[in-house]
């Protein structure tokens, strides 16, 4: 299987180590931006020395597109691929929450006659989660708890110094959809939670800036006629970037390889 790498940050590069070595899947290409193709040369000529750095997705040849490189580049290159037949997964799936996009995903991928696959990312019981709103879902609650450090450079700045706390801080409680707009880079698991249960509307949210932890630490409640379920998991943060869960590219991994395996559960 050919695929197209869009992104070669951290979760990308994570990813190319990971997958360097794998019978079955070629890394045909990676897709970064003009001012990002220094570095990008330098994690090809590493980790995929046959892959071509591109500035977009070529228009034959390849398989798979993988998307790791967020909102933009969701709108500039998944869009079109799925729309010319190119089946997608996308990681960035705390993008979907801007209105409208997770219905043109759809569309795209209905015009070409293909599939987009979103990860479950951090976030496990996914498919559990799916399957209770099938059922009958009444209430789905999550609550986010990361160490001081991984919530710079967002809101929870704003009237605190993050390095001065002693104990957990609530930085904010809503719904999903709000917590995707004020921590964009932290709304994967949110949004992927709304998208398989009740929607970013109907999910609420509370993210907690908590001294006393090392890990980004994800907690769902769910509630419906299925029953209910509690699920905790306490996840190492990638090295290169403190707001991403390292289980985000094994998620990545386990899907590409589910396209290639004679086996997948």
């Amino acid at each position: 299987m050919r695929m197209a790498l869009i992104g070669c940050g951290a979760i990308g590069t994570a990813l190319l180590e990971l997958v360097q070595h794998d019978a079955g899947l070629e890394i045909a290409a990676i897709v970064v931006p003009t001012e990002f193709m220094a570095p990008a040369r330098a994690v090809a000529q590493r980790l995929a020395p046959n892959a071509q750095l591109l500035d977009a997705v070529p228009q034959a040849g390849i398989d798979l597109v993988l998307e790791a490189a967020g909102h933009a580049a969701i709108e500039q290159h998944v869009l079109l691929a799925l729309s010319r037949g190119v089946p997608a997964i996308v990681a960035s799936v705390g993008a979907l929450s801007v209105p409208g996009l997770p219905e043109r995903l759809e569309a795209a991928a209905r015009a070409g006659g293909t599939q987009v696959q979103l990860i479950a990312g951090a976030i496990g019981a996914i498919d559990a989660l799916a399957a209770a709103r099938i059922g009958g879902l009444e209430s789905v609650r999550y609550t986010g708890r990361k160490p001081p450090h991984a919530w710079k450079g967002t809101p929870a700045e704003l009237g605190r110094e993050l390095s001065a706390l002693t104990i957990e801080t609530v930085i904010f409680e809503g719904s999903a959809r709000e917590a995707a707009t004020l921590y964009p880079k932290n709304a994967n698991v949110a949004a992927t939670l709304s998208l398989a249960g009740l929607g970013l509307d109907r999910t609420t949210v509370r993210l907690i800036a908590d001294p006393a932890v090392t890990e980004n630490v994800h907690h769902v409640e769910a509630a419906g006629a299925f029953g209910r379920f509690e699920l905790t998991l306490r996840n190492q943060p990638l090295a290169a970037n403190p707001k991403t869960s390292a289980l985000t590219v094994y998620s990545a991994v386990r899907a590409l390889r589910g396209r290639v395996a004679p086996l997948v559960i």
